[in-house]
């Protein structure tokens, strides 16, 4: 069966299960609980032959034993007893809860839906991609949220693309979602390279590291990587705040789309069950300044993270490339200590999360230097005068494709520029240091292209362009709004 098959086989079941109040982030969860328990069943069987980590009397024949009431009862005291064990058992099942409301669907799904497939013996690519499928079609749904733990799948590759991570590397996103940076790193590897079966060994089990503070999406990740044939008894996943100290780990590789916004009001439950606020200020003494931007705090992270010659490619809103204050000795201290040699201007549209104005920079960590090591920033234009949407006009990988181009990942010293005084609709050009530290506040908000529909009334887009572009700049106003006022302590949620 393809993946496309097996998402709508159990994608069509979750409308049935919305009519009880299911969302769809939960039953995305609850499919995880229940893949995790069959999968750990199929592998004791040949040619696997492996011990299950699952407890007897809590494995999937356990489940299949049972009907209505007694297995509702049984699914409930499964889930609380595995989540309170260690490791890899309590990190998909900490926490977890039944949220089926009819024991009826809940036997269908583990019966007629779950067991009838051979999940261990689909590969990789199979399974994987069907869970990546069903992450995708929960983060469409703009009410749960779920889209700002997931980064547009054609970005990603792009970005993957140009720092074409090999063998050798050693791959970090502090902030991964449910996964897809390192999901992709790993694809890029394996399709890229002849590995041998140390180098297949290192990239399942040593190569990647992520972090993610939200226990259900870590959830989702873990098991995201498991499909896809990454870790063994553990995975290289860490559940809590990366911010909150330098983990002494240095890697070759930073990717990751780290996430917008404060959110410093939003209730974090301790793995002791009690509930934390999550802190508005970080204070490192590896940081070179210090603020309560969650954005510039994790550049700042990036650049402890980074081995001497590491590279980063980053998601970072706009307000990271013009921001005053602790925003500008950020920006003038990376200019110096690292080679920022790019950078992606995106459109709008692309994020699940609306009023998203977001750019990708990459850089490279440098040694101690008394001159800068930014010699020269190359700029992308992909914003101006392109028009995405989320379900109309979606972003394609091709649509990267001149990006890719420019960037020249096989040489990255040796590019051209496609803008000068007879092209100047060219989207690609160069800065010098000396001209970007000249800027107000050294400001990355650097754009030459004309926008078509300032010129010229008759190319304006189209009216539901208009406002959703109206909208997206409203909505990035108010979080702007948001981060002055709780920088001044001023009550938000008041009325």
């Amino acid at each position: 069966m393809t993946p496309a098959a097996i998402v709508s086989k159990l994608w069509n079941y979750c409308n049935v299960l919305r009519d009880d109040g299911m969302s769809y982030g939960d039953y995305v969860e609850q499919l995880t609980f229940l893949l995790f328990l069959k999968m750990a069943y199929e592998r004791t069987k040949k040619p696997f032959d492996q011990k299950s980590p699952v407890p007897s009397g809590y494995d999937w024949p356990s489940l299949l034993k049972k009907d209505g009431d007694e297995l509702f009862d049984h699914y409930r005291h499964t889930l609380e007893k595995l989540g309170q064990e260690k490791g890899l058992l309590g990190l998909i099942f900490g926490r977890a809860q039944n949220k089926f409301q009819d024991p009826a669907k809940l036997r269908r799904l583990i019966v007629d839906l779950i067991d009838k497939e051979n999940w261990s013996m689909l590969s990789a690519d199979v399974k994987g991609d069907a869970y990546e499928g069903l992450l995708e079609k929960n983060a469409q749904d703009t009410k749960s949220g779920a889209g700002q733990y997931f980064t547009p799948r054609p970005l990603i590759q792009a970005m993957v693309d140009v720092t074409a991570p090999g063998p050798a590397d050693t791959v970090c996103d502090p902030a991964c979602g449910t996964g897809g940076f390192l999901l992709a790193a790993h694809d890029y590897i394996s399709k890229h390279h002849r590995l041998d079966r140390d180098q297949k060994k290192n990239l399942n089990e040593k190569a990647l590291r992520g972090w993610e503070l939200v226990h259900a999406t870590a959830r989702l990740c873990a098991m995201n990587l498991m499909l896809h044939g990454i870790g063994s008894d553990t995975l290289p996943l860490t559940v809590g705040d990366a911010l909150a100290a330098d983990p002494g780990d240095r890697f070759s590789l930073v990717l990751t789309n780290p996430p917008f916004g404060k959110k410093s009001s939003t209730t974090i439950i301790g793995e002791d069950g009690k509930a934390y606020n999550e802190k508005e200020t970080i204070e490192r003494e590896d940081f070179w300044a210090t603020t309560s931007n969650k954005q510039l705090n994790f550049v700042q992270h990036i650049k402890t993270l980074l081995k001497q010659h590491g590279r980063a490619a980053v998601v970072v809103p706009d307000n990271v490339l013009f921001e005053g204050g602790a925003g500008e000795t950020i920006r003038k201290k990376l200019l110096h200590e690292c080679d920022v040699h790019t950078l992606l201007r995106l459109p709008t549209g692309l994020f699940y999360a609306q009023g998203v104005k977001a750019n990708v920079i990459f850089f490279d960590k440098k040694p101690a230097s008394e001159t800068p090591w930014t010699k020269k920033l190359w700029i992308y234009d992909l914003r101006t005068n392109m028009h995405f949407t989320l379900k109309t006009n979606p972003l394609q990988r091709r649509d990267l494709d001149e990006f890719v181009t420019c960037y020249n990942p096989v040489n990255r010293h040796e590019r051209t520029a496609t803008w000068n005084e007879e092209t100047p609709a060219g989207r690609w050009r160069a800065y010098s240091y000396d001209e970007i530290i000249a800027r107000d506040k050294a400001s990355l908000d650097i754009f030459w292209l004309k926008d078509e529909s300032l010129e010229d009334s008759a190319n304006l887009p189209a009216p539901d362009v208009i406002l959703r572009d109206m909208i997206e700049d409203l909505e990035g106003a108010l979080e702007q709004l948001r981060l002055i006022a709780e920088d001044v302590g001023a009550d938000v949620t008041s009325p």
